[in-house]
C-alpha cells in the first residue's frame, strides 16, 4: 500500500503559484524545489508538486489541459472544522483565487472550495463524525446537482 501521495500539477507561473499557496498557509520543501517545480507540503504524507507547464509536459506524451477551461480533477482536502473550511476558502479568494460555487452544509459534512490561479479545483471539507447523517436529505441534494 502507498505511504505517501505526490500530486503533480502544472502551473503557468511557478513563483506566483508558490506565493498564492504560501498565503494560504502552506510551506515548501526546499530539498525538492527549484526553477522547474516546488514541493508543497499539504500534510504529513501529502505533497503537491507545482511544476512549470513546460517541465510538467516532459512527463507525458498527451497535451497538458488548461484548468481554466476544463476540469481535469478535483482535489479534496479534509480539515478539522467548519471554521477552517471557511478560513481556507477566504484566504484563497483574498490571494487571487475564486470560489465559483456556494458552500454546502449537509449537517454531518460542510464543504466549500476554490479555484487556484491556474483554475485547479480544490474542495475543502469538514466531516463531523459525531453528527447524525441524514441520508435522505443528502441524497435529495445530490440528485439536484
Amino acid at each position: 500500500m502507498a505511504k505517501q501521495i505526490y500530486v503533480n500539477m502544472p502551473v503557468r507561473e511557478l513563483s506566483r503559484s508558490m506565493e498564492f499557496f504560501t498565503r494560504l498557509g502552506y510551506q515548501f520543501d526546499p530539498q525538492f524545489t527549484d526553477e522547474n517545480g516546488a514541493c508543497m507540503v499539504v500534510g504529513e504524507s501529502i505533497f503537491v508538486m507545482l511544476l512549470d507547464e513546460g517541465f510538467f509536459s516532459s512527463f507525458t506524451n498527451k497535451p497538458v489541459s488548461d484548468a481554466r477551461k476544463v476540469t481535469e480533477m478535483i482535489l479534496c482536502l479534509a480539515v478539522d472544522s467548519r471554521e477552517e473550511v471557511k478560513e481556507l476558502v477566504s484566504r484563497a479568494v483574498a490571494a487571487g483565487g475564486t470560489a465559483p460555487l456556494e458552500a454546502n452544509d449537509h449537517g454531518f459534512m460542510y464543504q466549500h472550495g476554490f479555484q487556484d490561479l491556474d483554475g485547479h479545483v480544490w474542495e475543502v471539507m469538514y466531516l463531523d463524525a459525531e453528527a447524525p447523517e441524514d441520508d435522505e436529505e443528502f441524497e435529495e441534494e445530490e440528485e439536484e446537482d
